[in-house]
C-alpha cells in the first residue's frame, strides 16, 4: 500500500485540510499519515476560532518517524498559517523527499483575489521557497497570480493562452507538473488546467458551474490528485478525476436541504470516488 505524509492543519469543525485529506486518501486505498501543523477549533471562515500553532512539534514528530524507519511514497502539504510552519515543512521535505518520492504542494493561502486573514503580506514570496522544491503544485487562480507577482484578474476574464503562460511560468519556478484550479471556460463552466514539463503538454477539464461558494473544495481536489498520482495516473487524468469528483460533491451539497456552509457534502460521495478512476496497480 502506498503511503503519503500529509502536513496541514486540523480543524475540529469545518470540512477542510486534514479532515478532508484523510478520508479521501484512505478511500482511495492510500495510507495517509497525518502530521498536523496547527489545531483549530473550527476553520477560519467562522466569525472566531481558537488555534494552536504546532510548528515546534513537527521536528520531533519527524524524529519519531525516522526512528521507526517510516518512509513515504509522497509528501502532500496544504494550508500553512505561519512562516515558522513553512520553515519546518522545508526541513521535513529535505529529510524525506528522496528519489521516487513525489512532493505535492497546495499553496493554500488566498482566494477570490484576497489573501487569507492572518497571513503576512509577503507570505507568497515565502511560499515560493516551498514551491521550488515541489514536483507538483496545485494553486488556484489567486494563488497563481500571487506566486507570479501578477495583478489578480477575475478567472472568467482570463483566456486560455494566458492560463497556459501562467502554467509555464509557474513550472519555471521548479515544479515539473502544475495544475491551476478555478479556471473558467465561459460563464457556466469551471474546472482546472494542467501543464506537464516532461511532455510539454497542456490539458483542461471543465464541469458545469454551480451558483454560490463552497468551502473545502480545493482540499478535496488536491487530495484526489494526490491519490490519483499514487495510483499511477498521469497528471492530466488526475486533474480530470478531481474535477469530476469535486463537481459531484458540490451537486450533492446543492441538493442537500440541511447543507452546512462550512464544507461540502463529500462523505456520501466517497464510494463513488474509486469508480471514477480507471484501475491502476497499488504497490
Amino acid at each position: 500500500m502506498k503511503r503519503v505524509a500529509t502536513l496541514q492543519d486540523l480543524s475540529c469543525a469545518g470540512k477542510c485540510s486534514l479532515s478532508v485529506a484523510l478520508p479521501v486518501l484512505s478511500s482511495m486505498g492510500i495510507e495517509a499519515v497525518a502530521i498536523p501543523t496547527a489545531l483549530y477549533s473550527n476553520h477560519t471562515a467562522f466569525d472566531s476560532f481558537v488555534s494552536y500553532d504546532l510548528s515546534d512539534k513537527i521536528r520531533s514528530l519527524s524524529d519519531g518517524l525516522v526512528g521507526n524507519s517510516i518512509s513515504f511514497d509522497a509528501i502532500y502539504t496544504g494550508y500553512l498559517g505561519t512562516k515558522a510552519q513553512v520553515d519546518e515543512i522545508l526541513s521535513f521535505v529535505d529529510r524525506f523527499h528522496r528519489d521516487g518520492v513525489i512532493f505535492i504542494a497546495d499553496p493554500a493561502m488566498a482566494d477570490d483575489g484576497v489573501m487569507y486573514s492572518g497571513l503576512p503580506e509577503d507570505f507568497a514570496a515565502y511560499i515560493t521557497r516551498l514551491i521550488s522544491k515541489a514536483d507538483v503544485i496545485i494553486p488556484n487562480i489567486t494563488e497563481a497570480c500571487l506566486l507570479l507577482g501578477k495583478e489578480y484578474k477575475a478567472p472568467e476574464t482570463i483566456e486560455e493562452n494566458e492560463i497556459k503562460k501562467m502554467l509555464l511560468s509557474l513550472s519555471d519556478l521548479g515544479p515539473e507538473k502544475v495544475i491551476i484550479t478555478g479556471v473558467h471556460s465561459g460563464p457556466d463552466s469551471i474546472g482546472a488546467a494542467c501543464y506537464d514539463k516532461n511532455t510539454e503538454r497542456y490539458s483542461f477539464a471543465f464541469r458545469k458551474k454551480q451558483p454560490g461558494t463552497y468551502l473545502g473544495t480545493g482540499d478535496i481536489f488536491a487530495s484526489v490528485v494526490t491519490g490519483c498520482l499514487l495510483r499511477d495516473q498521469t497528471p492530466d487524468k488526475a486533474m480530470e478525476h478531481a474535477v469530476e469528483f469535486v463537481a459531484l460533491c458540490i451537486e450533492a451539497t446543492v441538493q442537500d436541504p440541511e447543507r452546512r456552509w462550512y464544507g461540502v457534502s463529500f462523505e456520501k460521495q466517497l464510494p463513488m470516488l474509486n469508480s471514477l478512476i480507471a484501475p491502476a496497480a497499488l504497490h
